[in-house]
């Protein structure tokens, strides 16, 4: 028997904080957000990349460190190629926001080549404290040895310096388990078990088909325990950026201090909500709506701002 699917997760819109900035002379009492620096190729159609992780983050009430490490050529339908930046103005790009802005967490996404993880890389592990989303988008669309070296130089140098690794089931198994001759896909566990083998402590599996059709899981397990659990009604669409945008809410969560559960609950209860609210663009995928909730808001004759509560906890100092 199918389980339900749960009613819609009720979203609360962040908090500013009152601190951890870095302006050594704000006033004790200034609100301001928490800080998430981020790696990520620019999509012109907001899709994916810095354009889906600055709305995003900038929805949970966190503000956004973009440092751009490419550009993607793609419209609604398809990604048809992607030029990346050289790994010296992206290492540039983070070291100089860093010297000046405090942050609370980095969030990477596709960074073009092997020189820009190995930039990122560099400037993260100087950071050991602050905590990393690390999300691996599908990489289909790329030739098969840009992916190979990618995937390998990304469990090399980043995978140890994560803390949660979030992406879509079929990509975390190809990735991580090449060889598995089970039967179906591995579950969340046996890829978590795979991770911890690189380093990276928890992994935020999504996309998990339940048996009977109609109803997905989205799963946070380490080596050892599921976590967190998610199930969810296949939404009768495809999607472009879901997997940034889970990502980047993670990141903004755990920017405030929340533990992964605790984060990986709120980032998948947005997710959804904004999945809900998706629209098409163009002739091809649906985005998900990151303001879903400002929109709901202005329908309701409502001040978007008043009607929303927040539940985030102040940055940590």
């Amino acid at each position: 028997m199918s389980t339900p699917a749960a009613p819609p997760p009720v979203f609360t819109m962040p908090a500013l904080a009152s601190d951890g900035g870095a302006d050594p002379d704000a006033d004790a009492g200034e609100l301001r957000p928490a800080c998430v620096l981020v790696f990520n190729a620019n999509d012109p159609l907001a899709a994916g990349g810095l354009g889906a992780d600055v709305v995003t983050l900038g929805s949970m009430g966190v503000h956004a460190l973009p440092v751009v490490t490419g550009a993607w050529v793609r419209d609604s339908s398809a990604i048809h190629d992607h030029i990346a930046f050289d790994e010296a103005a992206v290492e540039e790009q983070a070291r100089a926001v860093l010297e000046d802005v405090a942050v609370q967490a980095f969030k990477l996404g596709f960074v073009g080549q092997v020189d820009n993880l190995g930039a990122a890389a560099r400037v993260i592990g100087d950071y050991p404290g602050v905590p990393l989303v690390l999300h691996m988008p599908d990489l289909s669309w790329w030739d098969l040895r840009d992916i190979e070296r990618y995937l390998d130089a990304a469990t090399e140098l980043v995978l140890p310096l994560t803390t949660v690794l979030t992406g879509s089931q079929g990509t975390l198994a190809r990735w991580l388990l090449p060889d598995w001759s089970g039967d179906g896909l591995p579950g969340p566990r046996k890829i978590a078990q795979a991770a911890a083998a690189h380093g990276a402590a928890q992994v935020l599996v999504t996309g998990i088909a339940r048996d009977g059709g109609g109803f997905l899981d989205n799963v946070l397990a380490t080596s050892e325990a599921v976590r967190h659990q998610q199930t969810v009604e296949w939404i009768d669409a495809r999607f472009a950026g879901a997997g940034d945008t889970l990502a980047a809410s993670l990141a903004a969560l755990l920017a405030t201090g929340q533990e992964p559960a605790e984060a990986a609950a709120g980032a998948l209860a947005y997710l959804d909500r904004a999945l809900m609210a998706g629209f098409a663009p163009g002739m091809g995928h649906h985005l998900p709506d990151r303001m879903f909730w400002a929109q709901a808001a202005e329908d309701d004759g409502e001040d978007p701002a008043a009607s929303c509560e927040s539940n985030l906890s102040p940055i940590p100092p």
